[in-house]
């Protein structure tokens, strides 16, 4: 994790979750918005339709592919959403599953989301992040 950046947990809060409850970044540090990931392969194809788990894997190695062009890795997230098409809890939490895999003991605060709709063709799952790494010298 980047120096600078601490996860909070609270005491007072569910112990139970995934994440951590707020984040705190101290500067100077640079900051990276990434645009919502989606499981596009490198043609712009929507991957795994119909398939929850496989299209957040391809999420996710976009996410990381996005991160290392800017300089930096998923320990450097201090937030993100992820966002799932569907209408069953479920599918939500399959989605979940499969990006916590990718987080490791990295537990950033996160929303996850149910709606309706994406915005590609067969798209059921998308991650954006804000990630934060040491500023130029």
């Amino acid at each position: 994790m980047t120096p600078g950046v601490r996860l909070i947990r609270n005491d007072q809060l569910a112990q139970q979750v995934e994440y951590a409850y707020a984040a705190t970044v101290d500067a100077p540090l640079r900051s990276i918005w990434v645009a919502g990931a989606c499981p596009l392969d490198t043609d712009g194809a929507t991957v795994a339709v119909g398939d929850y788990a496989g299209q957040t894997h391809q999420v996710m190695r976009n996410l990381v592919t996005a991160l290392e062009g800017a300089g930096a890795k998923l320990t450097d997230v201090v937030k993100t959403t992820v966002y799932v098409a569907g209408t069953s809890q479920k599918d939500l939490v399959t989605a979940w599953q499969i990006y916590r895999e990718y987080m490791g003991d990295h537990e950033p605060p996160s929303t996850l989301l149910g709606v309706t709709v994406l915005g590609y063709s067969d798209q059921l799952v998308e991650v954006e992040a804000v990630a934060v790494i040491a500023g130029a010298e």
